[in-house]
């Protein structure tokens, strides 16, 4: 099935079908968003065993909750709503701390529809480059990890799922202004653990 824009046309239509009792029109919807959810998840949950769980629950609680959207949020928000809850309740349960894990720092692959690695220059690349790209990550890693959960969250949401603050808000149930600044904190936090190793990296962006 071809992935039209998230939140798009084919959305309402598919909802308004589920909604009416096609089982097959929520398949897929399930089918568009799946690997979308398992990576945010992945980005909250250290342990990945938990990865694929959290994502069934996640659809599982959708599809119960289905007559109650409305659409005054775009579906794939909504979802990602209840995947952030679900998420929150399995470690809570588990009495573990969220944690951003290394693959959020690593390109996604095929997996990832707004970043494709191989399409990327590499002729610039040297055993010291490479290094020092796996330095900047660790350092984001381990300030992405020194976060509290909001504001891990927060950045997460924006900085790598690519939501607006708009949505981010409605994620998290909280205003605008809050999303901003807990955006503009997580940001300022990763760069103060970051700059030291850029200022080794003349003429190199973060």
């Amino acid at each position: 099935m071809t992935e039209g824009r998230p939140g798009g046309d084919s959305d309402v239509q598919l909802v308004e079908r589920a909604q009416a009792g096609d089982v097959h029109a929520f398949e897929l919807l399930v089918l568009k968003y799946q690997r979308r959810i398992q990576r945010l998840i992945g980005r909250m949950v250290r342990d990945t065993d938990l990865v694929e769980d959290i994502a069934q629950e996640t659809f599982i609680r959708a599809y119960r909750a289905l007559h109650q959207f409305r659409g005054d949020a775009q579906f794939y928000t909504w979802l990602y709503r209840i995947a952030v809850n679900a998420a929150k309740k399995a470690l809570l349960d588990l009495k573990h701390d969220p944690l951003v894990t290394e693959a959020a720092l690593r390109p996604a692959g095929d997996d990832d529809e707004t970043f494709q690695p191989g399409n990327e220059p590499t002729t610039d690349e040297t055993p010291e480059t490479q290094l020092a790209a796996r330095e900047i990550a660790a350092a984001v890693q381990s300030a992405l990890e020194a976060l509290p959960e909001d504001l891990r969250q927060a950045v997460t949401l924006r900085e790598i799922e690519g939501l607006s603050y708009e949505d981010i808000a409605t994620v998290m149930n909280c205003p605008i202004g809050t999303v901003r600044s807990r955006i503009f904190r997580a940001r300022e936090a990763i760069s103060a653990r970051v700059r030291p190793l850029l200022d080794h990296q003349t003429g190199k962006r973060w």
